[in-house]
């Protein structure tokens, strides 16, 4: 049984409001100003990302979770996800990274179906090749229409691999091989949403689609054909557009401002020592959306506070490599919506923000060291400003 996704019409009102000047919305809603049309693609792909797959409608015979909203429901729908994964790789230096393609890949997919597991198989095990294993969180959604309309030039114009201006921060972009921008994924290995999307439906859910029609193998072994009856590819391109839509028409998250008048002057004085200190030359606070066809992703504001480029964050975070990152290289962690998370850091075991801060190790180092030359008042001050994001 393939999924076949159905748009239908659905009026639906979402709740907006006025902040700053630009409209905005509840968290885990739509982004202000969509029209009606567009409207019903979210809700459509909505009712599709909390979907519960069968193994008739293709799930497994691999898999992580069966609904996309599994690993994406903290605190709304689209958010992080206390459900982490298990990734493994074999980095060989200086700059070869092996994601163990053939021994199943780098995702390990630790559940199987009922079929697959009357032929004796559990779930993937972690390869012994792996010099690098690794649990990871699932990444906020909110607003990463907005993050995929920005255009590559102003993502470039910040990079800096030479550290040319020797401030000791050398971000980097990601060109995949056909020269588009990686943007998405911790490693930034993703041009777009929709990649990044079939990508998680193939590896969490087993959910082959049209661009990846065939399943992934059992730890390189091909899965069993007794084991998988359904049809691939198992998910249509309608579908991938339904889930598409809702992702990119997420709304991203807002600040959360004080009432008081000495509680927004401390936020305030903080957002200023995060500059002070040099946090904003990797957590870009603001860009602006190209031209696009849906009024609410053009030329609008990005308040992002990351530049999307992979950074040196040296050994202590060292962890799997990318296919275009070193173990010790990561996106900077976009910071929009950092009050909702419920855990830090790539594995989730950072503790607090100032935790946190005190593990930027290379291209962090001179903020961390900053940091903690602060008096307690001002690194106060700074830590307010980071729980209102």
């Amino acid at each position: 049984m393939r999924i076949r996704w159905i748009p239908f019409a659905m009026a639906s009102l979402i709740a907006c409001t006025e902040t700053g000047g630009e409209r905005s919305a509840p968290v885990g809603e739509a982004l202000p100003g969509l029209n009606t049309e567009e409207l019903d693609r979210f809700v459509g792909g909505r009712i599709l990302f909390d979907h519960e797959f069968t193994e008739e409608q293709g799930l497994g015979p691999l898999f992580n979770q069966r609904r996309c909203s599994s690993c994406h429901d903290v605190p709304t729908l689209g958010g992080a996800g206390a459900e982490t994964v298990a990734k493994a790789t074999h980095f060989v230096p200086p700059d070869r990274c092996d994601l163990l393609e053939s021994d199943g890949g780098d995702l390990i997919q630790r559940s199987a179906t009922p079929a697959l597991q009357a032929l004796g198989v559990p779930g993937e095990i972690v390869p012994s090749r792996a010099s690098a294993v690794a649990t990871i969180l699932p990444p906020q959604l909110y607003g990463l229409g907005l993050v995929e309309a920005i255009r590559d030039r102003d993502i470039l114009a910040r990079e800096d691999p030479d550290d040319e201006d020797g401030d000791g921060i050398s971000g980097r972009a990601v060109r995949l091989p056909d020269g588009r921008l990686g943007r998405f994924g911790r490693k930034l290995q993703f041009a777009t949403l929709r990649e990044f999307i079939e990508d998680a439906l193939r590896g969490e859910m087993g959910i082959t689609t049209p661009r990846q029609p065939t399943e992934l193998t059992v730890n390189g072994q091909p899965v069993p054909a007794e084991a998988d009856a359904a049809t691939d590819p198992e998910m249509d391109a309608a579908g991938i557009d339904a889930l598409t839509d809702y992702v990119r028409l997420l709304a991203a998250p807002d600040r959360e401002l004080p009432a008081t008048t000495a509680a927004r002057d401390s936020i305030a004085e903080g957002e200023l020592l995060f500059g002070r200190i040099g946090c904003a030359a990797c957590h870009t606070p603001r860009f602006t959306t190209g031209p696009s066809d849906v009024d609410a992703l053009h030329r609008r504001p990005v308040l992002l506070y990351s530049d999307l480029l992979l950074h040196d964050m040296g050994e202590e975070l060292a962890s799997v490599c990318g296919r275009y990152a070193s173990p010790s290289e990561w996106r900077t962690t976009p910071l929009a919506g950092l009050r909702h998370r419920h855990a830090l850091l790539h594995h989730g075991r950072g503790q607090g923000f100032a935790r946190v801060i005190e593990a930027h190790g290379g291209e962090g180092a001179r903020s961390r060291d900053a940091f903690a030359r602060l008096s307690p008042e001002q690194q106060a001050a700074l830590l307010r400003f980071l729980a209102s994001l």
